[in-house]
């Protein structure tokens, strides 16, 4: 079972009234390009709960990736408010923001982003020496169960060009998870994968959902929507529906 530090995880069968864990209010993300500033995000209102897994669906350019980045404090806001737990994170520094990032969110990319000359265990090891919460002695042990969790235990010692992409997504999920983190972010995490290997990884996501982990996706696929409980549709910048299963 995944257990949350920093006392902002809940059980799944708390009150839809509590506190919620994600906060988005009046969010607004503008570039600035050569042909004139671009709304990115046009005031985005959002709470989600602790425990949720939500899709974030709509076509390429509809504020998706946007909207991850901003909400891992990989972007910014152009304004607007950003809560997670009791934590602003519109208004961190940059130092503030990469450790609050390292300890709050495992983040899970399209492409994997594994280090091809490291093993699949120091891939995961590596996400534990820059954050420093587990001690150094039990991070090869804690390394080997995410990823016995994760299915790919067999494969620990492999450098992830040996591996399958579905195989390297897995290992890269175990690597998001390192440092316990209350939320897993995903951007496209299913886009570079076959029909089969997309199956196996969305299943491995409704399981850690299952276990209480909170779980965002961003795609365009239509598969996470039988997975997750939730579905938020982008539309140029805007959210344009909001929709929970039951």
């Amino acid at each position: 079972m995944i257990k949350v530090k920093n006392g902002i995880k809940k059980s799944n069968n708390q009150s839809s009234n509590e506190e919620h864990l994600i906060e988005l209010h009046k969010v607004i993300k503008t570039y600035e390009t050569p042909s004139g500033p671009f709304p990115a995000l046009q005031g985005i209102n959002l709470r989600i709960q602790s425990g949720e897994f939500v899709a974030i669906v709509g076509k390429s350019g509809s504020g998706k990736t946007t909207f991850l980045n901003i909400l891992a404090g990989i972007d910014r806001p152009t304004k607007g408010e950003i809560s997670v737990g009791s934590t602003p994170v519109h208004s961190l520094s940059e130092s503030q923001l990469a450790e609050w990032r390292g300890r709050s969110i495992g983040l899970v990319f399209q492409f994997f982003q594994l280090l091809p000359t490291l093993t699949i265990a120091e891939n995961v090891m590596l996400a534990m020496d820059f954050v420093g919460i587990i001690p150094a002695p039990e991070r090869r042990s804690r390394a080997l169960k995410l990823l016995d969790q994760v299915g790919i235990k067999d494969q620990a010692d492999k450098l992830p060009a040996s591996l399958s992409g579905g195989q390297q997504q897995r290992a890269a999920i175990a690597r998001a998870l390192a440092n316990n983190p209350p939320i897993l972010l995903a951007d496209e995490p299913t886009g570079n994968l076959d029909e089969h290997t997309r199956k196996s990884v969305l299943e491995l996501f409704d399981k850690l959902n299952a276990e209480g982990l909170t779980i965002i996706v961003v795609t365009h696929e239509r598969d996470v929507n039988f997975y997750a409980s939730r579905q938020v549709t982008l539309i140029d910048g805007h959210i344009t529906n909001d929709t929970k299963k039951g």
